[in-house]
């Protein structure tokens, strides 16, 4: 039995009204993909249609592929240390497009470069250890905000 089938599917109060499109994803050289998968899984049982890009993407195919696939959020797994770098291409990309979608980063990244990560256009940082309800949370909220505004 693989890892990502025997886990407890996701509780939230409440499902999204209809199927949101969530893009996750691995941005640049971090080959890590075991969590991304397990988020991807989390948010598939909360009610999200989950869009999984796979390894090894660059800002401008992440941003691409959002916009081809039509998302509600952007959710990308970096463990390799670069969110410093990658994060404020993918944000000014999607500006450059005319995309308002919600960034969601995950992964290690440490408490002081949090202000930089939201600076650079981040809506939410989740750190290793975050619950399912946290990662649904954070989608969630990261979604109302940017039709908020």
């Amino acid at each position: 039995m693989c890892l990502v089938d025997s886990l407890p599917e996701a509780k939230t109060a409440r499902v999204p009204d209809m199927a949101e499109r969530v893009l996750v994803t691995k941005l640049g050289l971090d080959g890590h993909d075991r969590g991304v998968k397990i988020v991807a899984r989390i948010l598939r049982d909360a009610g999200y249609e989950v869009i999984y890009t796979g390894l090894f993407q660059t800002p401008e195919t992440v941003v691409a592929a959002a916009i081809d696939e039509d998302v509600s959020a952007i959710g990308i797994s970096m463990l390799s240390g670069a969110h410093e770098a990658l994060l404020p291409m993918v944000t000014q990309a999607l500006t450059d497009a005319g995309a308002q979608i919600p960034v969601i980063l995950g992964g290690i990244v440490p408490e002081t470069d949090f202000q930089s990560m939201y600076d650079a256009g981040v809506a939410r940082v989740l750190t290793p250890g975050a619950t399912a309800e946290e990662v649904v949370e954070a989608v969630r909220g990261a979604i109302e905000d940017s039709s908020v505004s």
